[in-house]
Order: C-alpha cells, then sequence, then structure tokens
C-alpha cells in the first residue's frame, strides 16, 4: 500500500491529523455511525500493518458490542493518490474482530461511480465474506443519504456536495462517460481505481 516510507508513529499521527476515521451520530435504525473519507486516505505513505493496528487502538474499542454501521464517501478516490489496493484491504477486512464484523449493520457506499459497482459484483462476494458485500448500500446522491442516516448528526465535506452538483449538471459522470478532469481518460472520477488496476491485484 505504502510506496513512501515513512515511521510508524508519523503514519499514526497522520491519520489522526486527517481525521479519516469519525465515529458519529447515528442512521435511521439506531446504529452508531463510522464515517470513512476515502479521499483523505494517505494510501501512499500508509502500510497496512499500521492501519489494522490504529483500527485496533482507536476504532474497534469505541465501537463496543453495539450495532453500528459504516458510511464511506468514496468521492475523489484516484488509484495514485488514495487508494490502499484490492490485498490491503482484504487484509485489513479479515483482520477486524469477528464481534465487531457481527455487529457492521450497513455500509453506505457514497458516489460509487460504475466502475466500482462493477467491481463489486464481479468480485465483491470473493473478497469480502462474513456477509459484508450483502450489507452494502449504493447512495449515489446525497439526497438519497438522508432515507437512511440522521441528518444533522453526520457531517459531510463540502466537495462531496460539489461533485453532487456536477453529477446533476453532467449525468454521464454517473456511467463513467465523462470525467471531471479535462482532458483525462472518460472514467468516473469517483471510482478509477477500481477497474482494471484492482483485477490485477487479485490476479
Amino acid at each position: 500500500m505504502a510506496s513512501q516510507i515513512i515511521t510508524e508513529s508519523d503514519q499514526e499521527l497522520l491519520l489522526h491529523k486527517l481525521d479519516i476515521f469519525k465515529i458519529r451520530g447515528k442512521d435511521k435504525r439506531g446504529n452508531k455511525i463510522l464515517r470513512i473519507i476515502g479521499k483523505f486516505f494517505p494510501a501512499r505513505f500508509l502500510s497496512a500493518d499500521v492501519l489494522k493496528k490504529y483500527l485496533e487502538e482507536h476504532i474497534f474499542p469505541r465501537l463496543g458490542k453495539k450495532s453500528f454501521s459504516v458510511l464511506y464517501v468514496h468521492t475523489g478516490v484516484q488509484r495514485s493518490e488514495n487508494f490502499p489496493g484490492i490485498s490491503a484491504l482484504r487484509s485489513i477486512y479479515e483482520a477486524i474482530p469477528v464481534d465487531v464484523n457481527d455487529n457492521l449493520q450497513a455500509v453506505y457506499f457514497v458516489h460509487p461511480g460504475l466502475q466500482a459497482r462493477l467491481f463489486l459484483a464481479t468480485f465483491g462476494r470473493f473478497l469480502f465474506t462474513g456477509g459484508l458485500y450483502g450489507k452494502l448500500r449504493y447512495v449515489s446522491r446525497v439526497d438519497y443519504l438522508w432515507e437512511h442516516v440522521k441528518r444533522k448528526e453526520i457531517e459531510i465535506p463540502e466537495f462531496v456536495y460539489d461533485h453532487d452538483e456536477d453529477l446533476e449538471y453532467r449525468p454521464m459522470m454517473d456511467y463513467g462517460l465523462e470525467s471531471d478532469h479535462h482532458g483525462a481518460p472518460a472514467l468516473d472520477s469517483a471510482s478509477p481505481s477500481v477497474s482494471i488496476y484492482s483485477m490485477r491485484c487479485i490476479s
């Protein structure tokens, strides 16, 4: 996952500073929410071992033994910057304690894009055991999120709303037929990392 080596303590400090993981608010079923902002994930500097240690020490204990949901914001995730890679994701998932995994009720996946949907539909059942794939809830617009999550209890970054507005005016971005970067290949801007690259990681 990491391509530039920094010390473990610096990696942990980076995770704290970027505020990627935040436990706050509840969904409409009363489950606490673990919010994850994919764009902030420092994949180039972070090892899977440090991430697992951070989750074990700072996140899993705070989830306790009660049911919870994950709100994963995929907006702005790109392979070269903030995508950890399929093998890293799988090792992290497999390191989640059984009781924590059992308490996970839903994963609200904001701005998945066509390529992310296709990839998960093809490989999700094999990559994520224990029924996680069946807990995925795709949310193509922030407005649809409020059907599942209490609006006033969750903080959504401004760039997510900006992307939402782009999708309203340029709907082909939803299908990977138009990029939000002029001159770039026509890939879904929210998920260029989950396509050919991801499949190569598995093979």
